[in-house]
């Protein structure tokens, strides 16, 4: 759904980029609570992995497909802030180094793709998680629900913008008919995907899962008919954390180098939902040349290499290696450091009554 120059007006630009901004530095502050010394790493994981799992455009309809846009899958492994940042470095480094997605147009990009995904899920999530039960699999399902509304959702907010500010004069019930018919189809498999990540992870390292924060249930033994609490885990437990931490880190980041370097060549042609619509309904009769488009990586190639399988491979595999130092970068200068004076932000544990 990345939004080429073109499309929307400069004065609709101009007011989509500052709410960006605006974004962004509230997201900055927000992400210190969210993110410390453990959690700052796996957020620049999850912007390449998001970078990664973009590549990997799925068929949805007839000459249709669709990609992640990632929002709800940041929010829910990171945090909302953390999340909104995750995605707005990715569309960064798409839009400067690759030529996708137009750079006049990243502040609508940044509304829609980062804020709007992002705002949608998360406030979903929270609201379904509070009233399922508290197990990792209610987790999963709110993860699959909240990222299928979220995918709509943007295709909503763009049909809003283009509203406001479209520079072709088409039907506004005609577009938005056909950007959420499709994205709804789209949703789905960006819901699929983001249930079986956080699953995944779930699985492996529930405490560095933001959304499933608070669902470890302090465990109480009846002695002598009195409840008390377990003792807590030794302190010799932290090294083996540490490591799973370093494998979990280590197995994200190849996987994302295998998906964006080898998987990305067998990925769909089709035009995604956004360009199909545009294509079908004129509202792409004045796009623009991208300003970036004699970048040596541009449309996810490297200049001077004929080869599209290998092309495509290592360009993959330099957004990945770009983006992760971008984002851990980003992520570890705001991050919370061990002392700091900074609200939890777990849930505190609630009491499991069995014995």
């Amino acid at each position: 759904m990345h939004v080429p120059d073109g499309f929307i007006n400069a004065p609709t630009s101009a007011v989509t980029g500052v709410v960006a901004a605006g974004a962004i530095a509230v997201s900055l502050r927000g992400a210190r609570r969210e993110l410390d010394e453990r959690t700052a790493p796996l957020a620049g994981l999850v912007a390449a992995f998001i970078f990664a799992v973009q590549m990997l455009n799925f068929p949805v309809a007839a000459g249709t497909s669709g990609h992640l846009l990632g929002g709800a899958l940041a929010a829910i492994l990171v945090g909302p802030c953390t999340g909104v940042l995750c995605v707005s470095v990715v569309l960064l480094m798409q839009g400067i180094l690759f030529a996708d997605g137009g750079l006049t147009a990243l502040g609508v990009n940044i509304t829609d793709m980062a804020i709007v995904t992002t705002v949608v899920a998360y406030a979903l999530f929270r609201g379904l998680v509070k009233v399922l039960p508290r197990t990792r699999r209610s987790v999963t399902v709110a993860s699959f629900v909240a990222a299928l509304v979220s995918v709509p959702a943007a295709a909503l907010a763009f049909t809003f913008l283009y509203w406001i500010g479209g520079t072709t004069d088409v039907a506004i019930g005609k577009v938005a008919t056909a950007m959420i018919g499709v994205h709804v189809l789209i949703g789905i498999g960006e819901a699929a995907i983001t249930a079986l990540t956080v699953g995944a992870v779930i699985a492996v390292r529930p405490d560095l899962v933001y959304g499933a924060r608070g669902l470890t249930r302090k465990l109480k033994l009846r002695v002598n008919g009195e409840l008390v609490d377990v003792p807590e885990a030794e302190p010799a437990a932290a090294p083996t954390a540490a490591r799973s931490h370093r494998k979990l880190w280590i197995t994200g980041l190849v996987t994302s180098l295998v998906l964006a370097g080898f998987v990305s060549f067998y990925a769909s042609a089709d035009p995604d939902g956004l360009e199909k619509v545009a294509a079908d309904k004129g509202i792409d009769e004045k796009t623009e040349e991208h300003a970036s488009a004699g970048s040596p990586l541009a449309d996810y190639g490297v200049e001077d290499i004929t080869d599209a399988r290998v092309s495509g491979g290592l360009a993959g595999v330099i957004g990945v290696g770009v983006t992760v130092v971008a984002g851990s970068a980003v992520f570890w200068s705001v991050r919370r450091r061990r002392g700091d004076d900074a609200p939890p932000t777990s849930v505190p544990d609630r009491t499991d009554t069995s014995a």
